[in-house]
């Protein structure tokens, strides 16, 4: 059974009329949304990182991408949830392209996740490509599970880190990264 035909079904459960005016298209609009939002599983990393990972001959500080837009659907209720990710990583001989980091946390979160295990996974990957003296990755969400249901709470953000290497060992280095994220 294809995804439109599954959202047909749903409606009906609901007790709704999938044959009303502002439903017929609704189960092939929903099958196109549900393939947008987990694209994810589709993409490759390597086609993602493209190349573009450098030698690194310069003594670099810290690099930061911060305020990444993510938007993913909660594994648990397959309700959204959306925020922003910085990710930090103190080089040792390799650099990747700027644009790469944003592709990688879109790579990871246009799937069903956990923010925890997106997190982690963010990191991973990062400290699998490059082997960096250090990488730290902070997401801040919000999540439809807990804002429409459950508890109801509409002003509450999760927040989730993964540090690993330099910034998990080196409170000033973990420190310099809260502070130039804002937080």
């Amino acid at each position: 059974m294809s995804i439109r035909e599954h959202i047909y079904q749903i409606i009906k459960e609901v007790g709704e009329d999938p044959e009303r005016e502002g439903l017929i298209k609704t189960p092939e609009r929903a099958e196109k949304a549900y393939q947008f939002l987990t694209q994810g599983y589709k993409q490759n990393l390597e086609q993602i990182i493209n190349n573009a990972i450098f030698e690194n001959a310069y003594e670099s500080e810290m690099i930061i991408v911060k305020d990444i837009e993510l938007y993913s659907i909660c594994e648990h209720h397959l309700l959204p949830f959306f925020g922003k990710c910085h990710v930090g990583y103190l080089p040792d001989k390799k650099i990747i392209g700027l644009s790469r980091i944003p592709r990688i946390v879109d790579l990871f979160s246009r799937r069903f996740q956990l923010q925890e295990k997106l997190t982690t996974q963010i990191a991973e990957t990062i400290e699998k490509l490059l082997n960096p003296l250090g990488v730290a990755v902070v997401i801040e969400a919000s999540h439809l599970c807990s804002r429409m249901r459950g508890v109801e709470k509409q002003n509450s953000v999760m927040v989730t880190s993964c540090v690993k290497g330099a910034f998990r060992k080196n409170v000033s280095t973990r420190e310099e990264f809260l502070k130039l994220i804002g937080k």
